[in-house]
């Protein structure tokens, strides 16, 4: 289905940017744009991989001709630009906006001016039922494209989005952070015990992206279901791969964070048709001409639940192991300590 196309990825040096390229690049795709503002990153996966089917685009989501200049001839757009640091988000929120908002319009935008094929907008847990300001952000960000997605020309532009969980040992994410703090002697800091998070595999956010490519209709949200565990699950986990005797403290919740997360609200979760290892949540494709938002409500609503990381398929230590096992992140690492 990519034979031939050209893939545009913004927010490219990403880990969900690589992943994606490392999915497509030795398939018979025509050609794949890394769009990014990180120039550094960039020059390092051009050195990388010196493959003539990748090209790389400086520029900001923020700057719609900067964007759009990278558009042109491109078949299909993985939108995965984006500020996603919980609390860095806190403290700077109209940074998020601008990036996760604003950013995702100037996106969208200039691929409808293009005529781009179809545009898949990624976002996060932390979306459903946000209380920080990255999640609101994300939030709004999925309001934009579904919303979006109803007023163009869905023969031109198709515009759809996937909403996935923690990925396991991407960027500045807490596995690393643990094998660092292995690795240097320091307690694994641990923020609350019986917080628990969705664990997907980099390779399962990509699968997913593929296939909202291959069935969303406009203004869908794709869901994946994932497992979960406790963080102290997985730290005990991380210690025991590493055969570690390293303390493991608690310190307390941080800026902007939740108990748990969600990756279908109890909303959702009514309409959402089940495709069995993912969830599609369609558009609401009513206008503000309808009694159901003035005087009919909906039953369903008080007895439906919510689709979390609490609820899920819970995963043990010895679970949690065997998952951390198939990261080539934690292979790797492991291969360098017990060297």
């Amino acid at each position: 289905m990519f034979e031939g196309k050209t893939l545009l990825i913004t927010g490219g040096t990403g880990s969900f940017g690589n992943a994606v390229m490392n999915r497509f690049l030795e398939t018979d795709i025509k050609e794949i744009r890394i769009f990014s503002r990180d120039e550094k990153k960039q020059d390092d996966m051009r050195k990388q991989y010196k493959n003539n089917k990748l090209k790389f685009y400086l520029g900001n989501v923020r700057d719609k001709e900067s964007v759009k200049n990278a558009m042109h001839g491109v078949d299909y757009i993985f939108h995965a630009a984006a500020l996603k640091q919980v609390p860095s988000c806190e403290f700077f929120p109209l940074e998020a906006v601008k990036t996760n908002v604003i950013g995702t319009e100037n996106v969208l935008n200039a691929a409808i001016e293009c005529g781009i094929e179809k545009v898949i907008c990624l976002s996060t847990d932390k979306a459903a039922y946000p209380i920080n300001a990255m999640g609101i952000s994300k939030a709004m960000m999925e309001k934009v494209f579904v919303a979006k997605a109803q007023t163009v020309d869905q023969e031109k532009t198709l515009i759809c989005g996937t909403r996935y969980g923690n990925v396991m040992a991407s960027r500045g994410s807490v596995i690393p952070l643990f094998i660092e703090q292995i690795k240097s002697g320091d307690p694994l800091t641990v923020t609350d015990p019986n917080m628990t998070r969705f664990l997907m595999s980099l390779e399962e956010a990509v699968e997913l992206v593929v296939f909202a490519f291959e069935n969303a209709e406009a203004g869908d949200i794709m869901v994946q279901k994932a497992p979960a565990s406790t963080i102290i699950d997985l730290a005990q986990a991380v210690k025991e791969l590493f055969e570690a005797d390293n303390e493991i403290k608690v310190i307390g919740t941080r800026h902007g964070e939740k108990l748990y997360e969600t990756l279908l609200t109890r909303e959702e979760h009514v309409v959402a048709e089940d495709l069995g290892g993912f969830y599609k949540v369609p558009a609401d494709k009513r206008d503000l001409n309808y009694d159901k938002y003035f005087v009919e409500g909906d039953e369903q609503l008080s007895t439906e639940e919510e689709y979390n990381s609490h609820n899920t398929h819970r995963l043990n230590v010895e679970l949690v192991k065997k998952r951390l096992l198939e990261l080539e992140y934690v292979q790797e690492e492991l291969k360098g300590w017990k060297a």
